[in-house]
């Protein structure tokens, strides 16, 4: 087993601001000596995106704040960042209590999907918040729960509020817009000892030819409810580590609900206050498609079948490259890169989508977009066997020369599941050139990128490159183990492993969470599983329960951390595809390779939708040191495997 663990044991000491909760949740409780602390949650429903900044002020206050976004209701310029947009700070109205303006003291958050405050305000009262979007409708939901806890009644006084702010028709895309702030269930009451008076504060927007709508809170909530008790039950992760199992529960819930009811269908989008009712080709097409059907999400797999559908219309005979995003409910698109290597990108989430949703005729109606994009890499192919591209996915934030690392093993990782989709689909002479192609460009990718970089006979990033880069991790997800050791040690090094995350460069202090988790992905996958769990733990507990919560994140320092959907759903991959090696082989076959950690006897997934089918992945220690595998599907059938630790398990169902 590789050991690369450059840092003392100290690293992986956390002192944790939040605890898990039995239900599955979070929670941050507030002691009396909490010093100020703000933090910010993304939540999305199918029309509205907000962005909560929470937590206490200096005085211990609550704080309150609620950006919300808007992606249908789009305004001029109708480009990437054309969402309706506002922010909204609390409170909209005064609360009284025996006369006296109400003034919240918050004891503690706790959040499961939707953000829970309790905060006492004086004379026994205790007011609770629960703040969550609609799951289909353009709006964002307070609920309010006011009890007497004391022995005293108490009068209660909610005033009226209703403020509608008409948007500039000029402006919008469609003409002017309503934006609603309004109070439900305003009124006076003398509230008895062990007494509740609950109103709810609801924003939404809609355009002016649109009638108002009157909404319940309550049922609002139980759709949001019902959204995340699904996901809940679907592909369920069970080790002997709660964090790892909540975070996986949490990044199911990230990675699906941002996804918007636009004029194209069901659009998966990033969020972030700025990249919604749009696609890219590396958060759509590579990162999260692939996983959704594992999933088995209804609206993730339809949002997947729209993005490949919108990218293959952009196929064209003069072979210009697809663009690297379809902006604006699908009506536009942005280029602004150039070629980031889109076409690998979307070769390899296609195949890998086709090959795990399982759907032959759907799987036909993506060959065209697939090969399409196989002949343009071909075309980019140089003489020394490699394929260039204008930039890589970080858009010339950082050097990629002309040629980069990260396009030629995402075109090699395509190829490989490629050949796959195309024995599946008969199509033999295809995947035997498919696997030949591949196998050139191994060889290439090894000749040009191999050699010793600071010390590590790992890979250069680009001809010339002379710093390490943390999608060096890029050849282990993909199955290029030749230079597995030393790229390892150099994934882990000071050099580029930090406290707060991995370094996209050396020497730099900015880090992308993304190529983190394809990292922790290549280096299960590699086999350096007891190593790796550590820092996948650290890195866990740090985004779960530490200062910015839940999710894993885009970058820092750009973005303010923010917490963008398809990072969420490469976490997930870190233990489908990393810590269970899952690998798509057929429509209704994969490979597996399931390294136990040492003191776990037995891990588990449970509902795995993929391949057309509903089944379980138990894995347990034998007695002899090994492993067995036991595949138990929907159906009742069991299958046990035997793993050996070294050679992938195939299974068909």
């Amino acid at each position: 087993m590789v050991i690369f663990l450059f840092f003392s044991s100290n690293l992986f000491a956390q002192q944790y601001r939040w605890n898990l909760t039995a239900g599955g949740g979070i929670e941050w409780s507030i002691g009396k000596h909490t010093a100020k602390h703000l933090d910010h949650v993304e939540m999305s429903g199918r029309q509205v995106s907000v962005i909560v900044t929470y937590g206490i002020d200096s005085l211990r206050h609550a704080v309150i704040h609620k950006s919300v976004i808007f992606p249908m209701l789009r305004i001029i310029p109708n480009d990437t960042r054309g969402n309706l947009q506002r922010d909204f700070k609390q409170p909209i109205t005064q609360v009284m209590i025996n006369g006296r303006a109400v003034t919240e003291s918050p004891v503690a958050f706790s959040f499961n999907g939707i953000l829970h405050m309790v905060s006492t305000a004086g004379e026994g009262i205790t007011i609770e918040h629960n703040i969550f979007p609609s799951f289909d409708k353009a709006a964002v939901i307070e609920q309010c729960i006011i009890s007497n806890k004391g022995k005293q009644p108490v009068d209660i006084s909610v005033p009226k509020w209703d403020h509608k702010d008409t948007t500039d028709a000029t402006k919008g895309v469609y003409g002017a817009y309503v934006l609603e702030n309004k109070l439900y269930g305003a009124g006076k009451a003398k509230l008895l000892p062990g007494g509740k008076y609950t109103y709810s504060v609801i924003i939404s927007g809609y355009k002016v030819c649109e009638q108002a709508y009157h909404y319940s809170a309550n049922y609002e909530y139980l759709k949001r409810m019902d959204f995340l008790k699904e996901l809940n039950h679907e592909l369920v992760l069970k080790t002997p580590d709660d964090t790892l199992n909540a975070m996986f529960n949490f990044s199911k819930i990230r990675a699906s609900e941002s996804i918007y009811d636009t004029k194209n269908g069901l659009m998966h989008s990033p969020g972030g206050g700025s990249y919604y009712a749009a696609i890219w080709a590396n958060d759509e097409a590579e990162y999260v498609n692939p996983f959704f059907p594992f999933l088995g999400n209804g609206a993730g797999n339809e949002s997947a079948i729209n993005a490949f559908r919108l990218f293959a219309g952009y196929m064209n005979k003069d072979f210009k490259p697809i663009p690297s995003s379809i902006i604006a409910e699908g009506t536009g698109f942005w280029a602004g890169a150039g070629d980031r290597g889109d076409q690998a990108m979307i070769a390899y989430g296609a195949s890998r989508f086709a090959l795990a949703y399982g759907d032959v005729s759907e799987a036909e109606k993506l060959w065209p977009l697939i090969n399409w994009c196989f002949e343009y890499l071909e075309k980019k192919k140089t003489l020394d066997g490699v394929i260039a591209s204008d930039a890589d996915e970080l858009e010339g934030r950082f050097p990629a020369g002309k040629v980069n690392l990260s396009t030629n093993v995402l075109a090699y990782g395509a190829m490989i599941s490629a050949s796959h989709l195309a024995t599946a689909l008969g199509k033999n002479e295809v995947a035997l050139d498919l696997k030949q192609r591949a196998t050139k460009l191994k060889v290439a990718i090894g000749k040009y990128f191999g050699g010793n970089v600071q010390g590590f006979n790992t890979y250069k990033y680009y001809e010339g490159g002379t710093k390490l880069r943390s999608w060096i991790g890029l050849p282990l997800v993909m199955g290029i183990l030749d230079r597995k050791q030393e790229t390892l040690k150099a994934l882990y090094s000071p050099f580029l492993w930090t406290k707060e995350g991995m370094l996209t460069e050396s020497g730099s202090d900015t880090y992308w969470d993304r190529a983190l988790l394809y990292a922790l992905r290549g280096s299960f996958y590699a086999g350096a599983t007891d190593s790796t769990l550590k820092y996948l733990k650290y890195y866990s507990g740090k985004r779960l329960l530490g200062e910015h919560v839940p999710y894993a994140i885009e970058a820092w320092p750009e973005g303010d951390q923010r917490q963008l959907s398809a990072e969420s759903g490469l976490y997930c991959r870190c233990i489908t595809e990393g810590l269970f090696g899952l690998q798509p082989t057929g429509f209704n076959s994969f490979s597996i390779t399931p390294y136990l950690p040492k003191g776990w006897n037995e891990m588990e997934l449970e509902h795995v939708k993929a391949f057309n089918s509903d089944f379980t992945i138990r894995v347990l220690r034998d007695e002899k040191g090994g492993e067995k595998i036991i595949i138990k599907e929907s159906t009742g059938k069991i299958k046990t495997y035997s793993f050996n630790n070294k050679i992938p398990v195939d299974i068909t169902l």
